[in-house]
């Protein structure tokens, strides 16, 4: 499992993007921080893997709490969940070292695709060998997972649409069970043919499985849920 910590001024953004964090498999949510202050207290007692931070505290900014946690040892990863969009902060955040940056609003598919995209790193990292060393292609592996892991929206074919896809993914996450074309359509809000395109772009990028279920009338029913481990 991956340990998150989530840090956010505003209580209750701070309980839905743990809930988000939650509904990804692979993650759980050890803490809540709602100042810069609870959030180093919180990694003095126990480390986790990864930090979502809020640039807007109350006592200092996200960014300096970053700078703050390298010089005192603490080797978390960081993704920022911000509203802050200026330039400034962004090129700020990449030489502070956070792997990537969440721009406030958001959904649940933002999330899971930051939260995924981090997984894909850390499992690339430790193919190419842990702490061991990597030649220029490991490198290249290793700086390119984040960007291309986890996203169905990759080379989509033509016709299909970034949202439908998300929704689809929802309709799939929501149900926590396999469900027929027939299903997904009725809880999308979309045609029959249009969920069967969708399901079968999101089965050949391998972020979903097909299975089949036989009735009494022996013809089977493609039925579509997550692939293992997304």
């Amino acid at each position: 499992m991956i340990d998150v910590l989530v840090v956010d001024d505003d209580f209750h953004v701070a309980e839905i993007n743990a809930a988000y964090v939650s509904q990804v498999p692979g993650f759980r949510v050890t803490g809540h921080a709602h100042t810069a202050a609870q959030a180093l207290a919180a990694l003095e007692r126990t480390p986790v893997d990864l930090v979502l931070l809020d640039h807007y505290l109350p006592d200092e900014t996200g960014l300096t709490l970053v700078r703050r946690l390298r010089q005192l040892g603490h080797h978390a990863d960081v993704i920022m969940v911000t509203a802050a969009r200026d330039v400034a902060t962004v090129q700020d955040a990449m030489r502070c070292g956070a792997l990537q940056y969440l721009v406030k609003p958001f959904g649940f598919s933002g999330m899971r695709a930051k939260l995924e995209g981090y997984a894909a790193l850390r499992r690339t990292v430790a193919g190419v060998g842990g702490r061991g060393e990597a030649g220029q292609e490991q490198v290249d592996r290793i700086f390119g997972a984040f960007r291309t892991a986890g996203s169905p929206h990759t080379e989509l074919p033509k016709g299909h649409s970034a949202a439908t896809v998300d929704l689809i993914r929802h309709v799939l996450g929501e149900a926590g069970h396999p469900l027929s074309a027939h299903e997904v359509a009725g809880r999308a809000g979309v045609s029959r043919s249009t969920a069967q395109r969708y399901l079968k772009h999101l089965e050949r990028t391998g972020h979903i499985t097909l299975t089949l279920k036989y009735g009494d009338t022996g013809r089977p029913e493609h039925r579509y849920g997550w692939a293992p481990g997304r």
